[in-house]
């Protein structure tokens, strides 16, 4: 992710618009790529990256967007939180129960 604060979203976004404009004045997208991103200062792949998530977030590709993506951190970041949690309760009702248990057999 380093790599993607490095540049600002309009930067990020222009790149790939140029990709996608001048793809057919190049031997194949990737040759466009590699032609804009040496321009921009990234690699190739950083720029590929860009344009496939560009293309999932517009429909153009199968698979989450970034927003979609986003959300399934949260939720996944949620689900951690809360089997921490879980497992707590889990292990204070067990302490709990025994000290009743060692409370009612004195």
């Amino acid at each position: 992710m380093g790599a993607a604060t490095k540049f600002s979203t309009e930067v990020r976004e222009r790149a790939v618009r140029m990709v996608l404009e001048q793809q057919h004045e190049h031997g194949s997208q990737w040759a466009a790529m590699e032609s804009i991103a040496a321009k921009i200062g990234c690699t190739a792949e950083t720029l590929r990256k860009w344009i496939r998530r560009a293309e999932r977030d517009s429909g153009q590709r199968a698979g989450l967007t970034s927003t979609e993506r986003d959300r399934l951190k949260v939720l996944e970041r949620e689900n951690r939180e809360l089997k921490r949690a879980n497992e707590i309760l889990r292990k204070a009702s067990a302490f709990f129960a025994q000290a009743e248990l060692d409370r009612r057999g004195k």
